[in-house]
């Protein structure tokens, strides 16, 4: 394939038949733009794989005991709205590809696997993955009208008003964003990370994850994590740990110099 000045694309593959996951992963070697972060042998592994490392595709093998790779993607709508790799299906037989793309994935290919038609998708892969970081960045410098400078936090029955450089992070899980400060705890009114960061000083909130914004100022601690990324352990009362997804990674070494 052609070279490439876009970043590396990080991907999983799962598949329960061993033979067929390493021969994906060794076609998947040259191709240098894409980083196999890990394999997984059945659904379960694929979720946990999924959530722990956020790769950018994950190539599912159709059929697994348990839960197979539609299913997969039909529990991780339910747990994880806010966040979904693109899914690449994997399998023999060709009377899943309507159901795999009703379920919206990327691509659907045949065992064995074809070398050429594989690099068709990586190649989609590189098309769908850049323009979904434009779109997530485009809104944010659109809406914002400069940084507010109070935020509303939600406890119980009590509204609190807060000065936004007192916010150490925020975090959303199944739609419902929370605020953490060195003295209060509560729900935002805002629906989405994007809307509540486009509002917030960009010198000082960063986007760490796709989960979490976070101070800079309030990170008090780098921890290395996983496969060469790091947790920041934050300034609040509990310590939070909070994940550095791998396409932010660069980007704390240069905020803090690592």
């Amino acid at each position: 394939m052609r070279e490439r000045a876009t970043a590396t694309l990080s991907a999983i593959v799962v598949d329960d038949e061993q033979l067929a996951a390493e021969e994906l992963v060794f076609l998947l070697k040259d191709f240098p733009e894409i980083e196999v972060l890990a394999t997984g042998r059945n659904g379960l592994e694929a979720l946990d794989l999924i959530v722990k490392l956020e790769p950018d595709i994950a190539f599912l093998d159709v059929q697994m005991p348990g839960l197979d790779g539609l299913g997969v993607v039909r529990k991780l709508r339910e747990r994880q709205p806010d966040f979904l790799p693109y899914f690449i299906f994997s399998t023999a037989f060709e009377q899943y590809a309507v159901e795999a793309f009703r379920l919206e994935a990327l691509d659907y290919i045949l065992k064995p696997v074809d070398k050429s038609r594989l690099a068709e998708t990586i190649e989609r892969a590189f098309r769908s993955v850049q323009d979904r970081g434009a779109s997530e960045q485009e809104p944010a410098a659109s809406k914002s009208t400069g940084p507010r400078t109070k935020l509303l936090v939600r406890n119980g029955t009590r509204n609190l008003i807060i000065d936004a450089q007192d916010l150490i992070y925020a975090t959303i899980e199944n739609g419902i964003i929370t605020l953490v400060t060195a003295a209060a705890e509560g729900l935002s009114n805002y629906k989405t990370l994007e809307d509540l960061q486009a509002n917030l000083d960009p010198e000082t909130f960063w986007r760490a994850h796709r989960s979490f914004v976070v101070n800079i100022h309030q990170i008090r601690e780098v921890v290395p994590w996983f496969k060469s990324g790091y947790q920041i352990r934050m300034g609040d009362k509990k310590n939070s740990e909070i994940p550095v997804s791998r396409v932010q990674t660069r980007r704390l070494r240069e905020l803090l110099k690592l």
